[in-house]
């Protein structure tokens, strides 16, 4: 077996370094950007410019995967800034509630990525199955497809925050209570689902399913809670100001993305590792948590 070449404090280490990086980059960025220009279109160019520092180092330490803690990382960053350039005064309620749930969000996506990051010398398998099979296109694939794509569709699943924090003045409402209701509650069930899923690693045997908690209802528990929470996000920017129709674009592209790729690509891989996985797809619900069908 060939020993890594990083180990973790190392990759760690870079980690640190690219995403402070980035974060100067975006932050200086921010001092070319034009006054005209409102708080989601200079948060939007500064996005960009860190994504593309942390391309940068992905290009140069040959691991795509440096990417990944971005999704969960660069929000709590930009929620903050907006909430520093309102462009209104907005409900100090409904922003405070919005900066923590993200927050919440955020650092425990992160911590989830990080406990189980094995290092600079792991590629995400979908990246790895991505490059081989066009290596004449990876280095766009990689920096649209892997990079920017990822950060545009977490900007605009944030512009209902954005409304929230910066543009909105609408007093509070039932919505805002339903709001509260949905992304806390996806938080919670994201956080549970994503334990179980740990616990369920250190003691499984080659090609068991989980079958128990939260992934007795779901195959992707972890997935609807994700979801769950982006659609959250758009209630608040909803409840503050119902006139910024396009912020559903957000969240419907985070369920096109869920529904389309992400849940039909985790289930061919596990069948294609767990022989029982087929017949365990016609009786679990591949989303949303239904109680399982009885086996014929």
């Amino acid at each position: 077996m060939t020993a890594p070449r990083w180990s973790r404090r190392a990759s760690f280490a870079w980690w640190a370094g690219c995403y402070s990086a980035a974060f100067v980059v975006a932050w200086v960025s921010l001092l070319f950007v034009p006054e005209e220009l409102d708080s989601f279109w200079t948060v939007a160019i500064a996005d960009v410019a860190a994504t593309l520092v942390v391309f940068a180092f992905s290009r140069g330490l040959k691991c795509s995967s440096m990417y990944d803690a971005y999704w969960s990382v660069a929000p709590i960053v930009i929620v903050f800034y907006w909430v520093f350039h309102a462009e209104q005064a907005v409900n100090p309620i409904r922003a405070g509630a919005v900066l923590f749930l993200v927050t919440w969000w955020g650092v425990r996506l992160t911590y989830n990525w990080a406990r189980s990051w094995p290092g600079l010398d792991h590629t995400d398998w979908r990246y790895v199955i991505t490059r081989d099979k066009a290596p004449s296109l990876w280095f766009l694939t990689d920096l649209f497809g892997i990079h920017l794509f990822p950060t545009v569709e977490v900007l605009l699943g944030l512009s209902g925050a954005w409304v929230a924090l910066t543009q909105g003045t609408n007093p509070l409402s039932w919505i805002d209570a339903v709001a509260l209701v949905v992304t806390a509650g996806a938080i919670s069930i994201e956080t549970v689902a994503d334990q179980q899923l740990v616990a369920f690693a250190k003691v499984k045997r080659p090609g068991e399913i989980i079958k128990t908690g939260l992934w007795r209802y779901s195959r992707h528990p972890n997935y609807f809670g994700e979801l769950t929470f982006w659609w959250g996000l758009y209630l608040f920017g909803l409840a503050a100001d119902p006139g910024y129709v396009w912020t559903i674009v957000g969240p419907m592209m985070m369920t096109g993305m869920f529904v389309g790729v992400s849940i039909p690509w985790m289930d061919r891989r596990s069948c294609e590792r767990r022989p029982e996985y087929a017949e365990h797809m016609t009786r679990v619900s591949g989303l949303v948590p239904w109680f399982p069908k009885k086996s014929s």
